[in-house]
């Protein structure tokens, strides 16, 4: 058997292994999608290793037996695992809720997380991951084992649109996951079928197009119906503040927006609170647990509080429910309009029109400072738990940074804790409404890698500094009190904030804010000041036309005031989620700098022109674009010289190219001889020709008839190569 009948003999088999193994590649890339957000789920909550172990567990498992046990057993098995961990995360559900979990209330909940209810937000969010994990990793492997290529991506497909349309799934996870499942079926096609090189380009050059329509799609700007500013280049804040989301991203650069949102009439200032978080992810916050209807009076304060009654009046589009904290009584709306969120705060079920308003009856923290400081550590059952909980990623130096802060201020009680780190934070950071969103944990970049921030980076950064030592605290957003003119607050997008709440037991939430105040006085009246200027609409209510300065409250301990005096005078922060936080919902992707103020890409952004440029390489490929290059620049070249005989037949080589070209092929039986004289009558080319058969079968040449051979090549190259007679490609030979 003949060596050329043997490789053709192997190649296919060859083929398909390689095919399988690629196929197998982007199961990988599949499994990884999905799995890495059920990773970051218990990253953020707890069980990071497990779920580590639990995903490539299931694969190896599946790998192990996907051989020897048949797909019923197989199919019953996954269906086993699945019942068992669903009945894990029943039985992980505190007593107190599980009383409440019926069919109607798991199909509700069903079809709240098919409809953008995120993972995260879950109670037992880490014990719902790991008991959903297993199974379709395992099954969609087994299958792929089983060379059921199209059914495991079935099953691995449906585990990452579950997580799609939770909306944990980011864009770049979602669209890597798509590319695995069509590699998984393209190359388990050719894997099961056989295929040809030429395949696998087209496969690729399918995938590349995939990769830039779903990005394209992916990137199109959306339209939010809430106050935003002409300058889109940087989110405003204010439209997701208003919406009072169930999450918050930290996000970069920010603008304030001078529009009047709503005013209040009260008798006292105080902070505005639209929404509280206690879940933190390292790059922004998460409410965990449903909301319920209001159907009542809420519970007030554990300890001493003094009653404050607000009417607001909404003058744009509202999706929130400003209040003094804490909320325990809502008049002028219908109770079915009213929803109370798991950590108290009250959030409208639809829009509050321009003019609506409601009434609000709050009891606010009235403990002196010293009862506040001598406070101890005896939390409510869950309190410590839920509200120290921190990402298991979260760098030790943050913590180290913590307890040397504490401990330089002979802080004990968690309230001299929270009044250390609070002056801390406060006094080492500047604050600016332009900084570039950072890389990884948000607290710990802010702490030891930026100079500066707005309101969300001091309270994220301070809320992770408590929970490190164990005290029990949340992120805020709301607005500061707002503009006071003949008895009512003016509060506008530029009053939007984030804070830090901290549980002192027996007292309950204790407000802190340690972004510096200045700073952000002077923000807010530099954007009022340029809005008024400019006469943009909707900047002044009635009679609020001049700015007056708001007064700064008494400090009583409570949530009406700071406690160790920072000035909640109104300002303009916009951070996540929230104006001064102005940076929640809307988020857009920042410009990495580099060390010459260049602005630098993004990493999805070289990631998305690397994957276009390995689909142009698979095109040219496929089309003999890129090889009919290279032989088009090697026919024009000479060459090293080198012996004669070898410049000979390099200079017949690139005569019988040139002409197998322009002419037509040479048949396989046909001799170089009968070629050349078959196909043009040149004398040059019969030189050439003669020399070839010389150097190849003959004793030899010498370098003049080397030269010569080469040279006759080079004329007739540049003779029919002229724009007169273009160079013609494969398509354009001729028989």
């Amino acid at each position: 058997m003949s060596v050329d009948t043997e490789r053709s003999r192997l190649l296919p088999g060859i083929r398909t292994a390689e095919f399988r193994l690629v196929a197998f590649v982007a199961l990988v890339v599949l499994t990884v999608s999905y799995g890495s957000v059920l990773y970051h789920v218990t990253d953020v909550v707890g069980g990071a290793r497990l779920m580590l172990a639990t995903l490539v567990g299931s694969a190896t498992v599946a790998v192990v037996v996907g051989r020897v046990l048949r797909v019923r057993t197989a199919v019953f098995l996954t269906l086993l695992l699945l019942g068992g961990g669903v009945t894990i995360y029943f039985l992980s559900v505190p007593a107190s809720q599980r009383a409440l979990i019926s069919p109607a209330r798991l199909l509700s909940d069903t079809v709240a997380l098919l409809t953008g209810l995120s993972v995260l937000r879950l109670t037992q969010a880490n014990v719902w991951a790991l008991s959903v994990a297993p199974a379709p990793v395992f099954l969609s492997w087994y299958l792929a084992v089983r060379r059921r290529y199209v059914w495991s991506i079935v099953v691995g497909g449906t585990a990452l649109g579950l997580l799609v349309l939770t909306g944990d799934a980011g864009t770049y996870t979602t669209i890597a996951g798509v590319v695995g499942a069509a590699g998984v079926v393209g190359f388990g096609t050719l894997d099961r079928h056989g295929g040809t090189g030429a395949q696998v380009d087209t496969l690729v050059i399918c995938f590349v197009a995939m990769v830039v329509v779903a990005a394209t799609l992916s990137l199109a700007p959306t339209t939010r119906t809430g106050p935003v500013l002409p300058d889109r280049t940087s989110p405003t804040g204010v439209a997701s503040f208003v919406d009072s989301g169930d999450n918050v991203r930290v996000v970069g650069t920010i603008r304030l927006s001078p529009q009047v949102q709503f005013t209040v009439e009260s008798p006292t200032e105080s902070y505005w609170t639209t929404a509280t978080y206690d879940r933190y992810t390292g790059s922004g916050w998460v409410r965990s647990g449903d909301t319920d209807p209001y159907v009542g009076r809420l519970r007030g304060p554990p300890g001493g509080s003094r009653e404050v009654r607000q009417t607001v009046t909404a003058e744009t589009e509202l999706g929130a429910m400003p209040a003094a904290w804490r909320p325990v009584r809502v008049q002028g709306l219908q109770t079915t309009r009213i929803r109370v969120t798991s950590q108290g705060s009250v959030r409208p079920t639809t829009t509050l029109n321009p003019g609506e308003s409601y009434t609000v009856t709050s009891r606010v923290v009235d403990g002196s400072t010293d009862e506040l400081r001598t406070a101890g550590t005896d939390y409510p059952d869950g309190v410590a738990e839920r509200y120290t909980q921190l990402p298991e990623s979260t760098p030790d130096r943050v913590a180290t940074r913590a307890a040397n802060v504490t401990a330089a201020a002979d802080a004990e009680t968690p309230y001299e804790k929270a009044a250390a780190i609070e002056a801390h934070l406060e006094s080492s950071k500047r604050y600016s409404l332009t900084v570039e969103r950072p890389e990884g944990d948000v607290a710990d970049a802010f702490l030891f890698e930026m100079d500066a921030g707005y309101c969300t980076y001091f309270a994220t950064t301070m809320v992770t500094m408590l929970r490190t030592e164990g005290v029990p605290a949340r992120f805020v957003t709301g607005y500061t009190p707002g503009e006071r003119v003949d008895g009512e607050f003016v509060v506008r997008g530029l009053d939007s904030h984030a804070w830090v709440q901290v549980y002192v037991p027996e007292e309950g939430w204790v407000r802190f804010d340690p972004t510096p105040a200045s700073p952000r006085e002077s923000a807010e009246r530099a954007r009022l000041s340029e809005a008024r200027q400019r006469g943009d609409p909707g900047v002044d209510a009635e009679n609020s036309g001049a700015p007056t300065p708001t007064p700064t409250p008494t400090p009583t301990g409570g949530d009406g005031a700071t406690p160790t005096g920072a000035d909640p005078v109104p300002t303009g922060n916009a951070s996540v989620g929230t104006g001064d936080s102005g940076a929640v919902g809307g988020a857009v992707q920042q410009r990495a700098t580099g060390d010459d103020g260049v602005d630098l890409p993004s990493t999805e952004t070289l990631a998305f022109w690397s994957v276009v440029l390995v689909g142009v390489g698979a095109a040219v490929r496929r089309t003999g674009a890129g090889r009919r290059a290279v032989r088009a620049v090697w026919l024009r070249r000479r060459g090293p010289r080198r012996d004669p005989d070898a410049d000979a037949v390099r200079a017949f080589e690139r005569l019988a190219y040139l002409l197998e070209r322009q002419e037509r092929p040479r048949r396989p039986s046909e001799t170089p001889r009968a070629f050349v004289r078959s196909v043009t009558a040149d004398d040059r080319a019969a030189r050439v020709l003669a020399t070839y058969e010389r150097a190849r079968y003959g004793d030899g040449i010498d370098r003049a008839a080397a030269d010569d051979a080469t040279d006759a090549v080079g004329e007739l190259v540049r003779e029919r190569t002229l724009p007169t007679r273009p160079f013609a490609g494969d398509s354009d030979r001729r028989d």
